[in-house]
């Protein structure tokens, strides 16, 4: 086993496939191919599952890359340090569903990094696409809610994919709506009060599902609902139509301006917001960075860690 077979391995999973990562390492697909077949006779397990649809990280090799990028990671800091080796390009990719104070950590990681270059990734998608993201390792972490309405299909959903959730905080639900609604002052909703305005909820592609909905209380019926794909098309609607969405609670006037406002929805309903990861990977530091810069942003609201 070499450092190069195992930076090999940490960019076939960083493109998703052999065929590309050859190309961007400067060698032939078949002597990538074979270079990992040869690493996977070593090391006596399969690090990917090979299908007519491509590749994808075995339970092995999810715990091996782990260990790969520590060991390059680590490698390279004693370089740095020893060395005085120029750090390597900084490496990250988080993915999320709509959350302002995930936009918000990422931000102060970026702010906080001392290097020269970096290529980080920020993936605001739906649901299923996270749970796809973090099971594949494309992404190192995801954020997502649970309720009591979704928590059980997800929690299976995540054990099927050897997904680990890791709650952050409990928010009481709130409606994201316009500065200049009508309902805008009030000290709280109900339904019942916004059955007259448009909802907005993130539309969940091909896995439309209740269980994969970003808006606590989906299954509601409601007489207008509008459907979106990103967090700036659902601000300008809020305004353009006296719309509303439920969320959180968490706004960050920095990064969204004062015309969205956060108003209490009087509801039983809780939101527990975390992190999850593969069960068998280890985060690198970037990613616990990260989780810490989010843990401390929460604090900041007013929310208590988990």
């Amino acid at each position: 086993m070499t450092f190069q077979q195992l930076k090999y391995i940490i960019k076939i999973v960083e493109c998703g496939s052999i065929t590309e990562a050859a190309k961007q390492l400067f060698i032939t697909q078949p002597s990538l191919s074979t270079a990992v077949k040869e690493l996977e006779k070593e090391l006596g397990i399969e690090i990917f599952n090979r299908s007519t649809k491509g590749i994808s990280l075995t339970i092995d090799g999810t715990e091996f890359l782990s260990y790969a990028r520590q060991i390059i990671e680590q490698t390279e800091l004693m370089e740095q340090h020893y060395l005085g080796k120029k750090p390597s390009k900084q490496l990250c990719s988080i993915s999320t569903q709509h959350y302002a104070f995930a936009v918000n950590a990422f931000v102060e990681l970026l702010l906080g990094l001392d290097v020269d270059e970096y290529e980080f990734t920020l993936r605001e998608t739906r649901t299923y696409e996270i749970i796809e993201d973090v099971k594949n390792l494309r992404s190192e972490i995801g954020i997502i809610y649970f309720s009591d309405f979704n928590e059980r299909v997800l929690n299976k959903l995540l054990k099927e994919n050897h997904l680990v959730f890791n709650p952050l905080f409990e928010a009481d639900p709130h409606v994201f709506v316009s500065s200049k609604h009508p309902l805008a002052k009030n000290a709280s909703v109900t339904l019942e009060d916004l059955d007259n305005y448009p909802f907005l909820a993130f539309e969940q592609g091909e896995y439309n599902s209740f269980y994969f909905s970003e808006e606590i209380l989906s299954t509601v019926p409601r007489k207008k609902t509008i459907h979106v794909s990103d967090r700036a098309t659902l601000f300008n609607l809020l305004i353009g139509l006296n719309g509303y969405t439920i969320c959180s609670g968490v706004l960050s006037s920095d990064l969204n301006g004062d015309n969205i406002i956060s108003v209490p929805l009087i509801t039983d309903e809780k939101m527990r917001i975390g992190w999850i990861a593969s069960e068998k990977s280890h985060l690198s530091l970037l990613a616990l960075d990260y989780i810490a810069k989010l843990k401390n942003l929460i604090c900041k609201y007013g929310y208590n860690i988990e």
